[in-house]
């Protein structure tokens, strides 16, 4: 099973680590799914957890920690195919990642946008909560 997790998603799991969006990120690290992620979703996660607000309720450590592992373990594709789909163009770049790492997953928090897609050519768009079912998770 192969996935992308939206940054919110990965943030999410750093900023609340009892909630569904850690639970991925563990399902992730014991080799659950396949995570599939790119250098402009790294950029995002560190451009984004710069913000005042993020900052103060995330360590840069654990920041730090995460694209590591990301830069270590996950499918990282080189090169994305164009895509103009999302209502947010900065989303683009997902729904690229969907087609170039062959995602059977986009899960997202962004139900204005992205979730609202439904899915992304044979890639199924779903919620933190739903990804979670799939996989058997229940919040601890």
């Amino acid at each position: 099973m192969r996935a992308i997790l939206d940054t919110n998603v990965l943030l999410s799991g750093l900023l609340a680590p009892g909630g569904i969006p850690a639970l991925l990120i563990e399902a992730w690290l014991d080799r659950t799914f396949t995570l599939i992620s790119h250098a402009i979703q790294l950029e995002e996660i560190r451009e984004v957890s710069r913000r005042d607000k993020i900052r103060a309720l995330v360590r840069p450590a654990a920041v730090g920690r995460l694209v590591n592992q990301i830069t270590l373990i996950a499918d990282m594709p080189d090169k994305l195919p164009v895509v103009a789909r999302s209502p947010d163009p900065r989303d683009d770049f997902l729904l690229a990642l969907c087609e170039a790492g062959a995602a059977d997953w986009l899960v997202t928090g962004d139900k204005a946008d992205v979730l609202a897609l439904g899915h992304h050519g044979t890639t199924q768009i779903i919620s933190a909560r739903s990804f979670a079912n799939q996989l058997g998770l229940s919040k601890r």
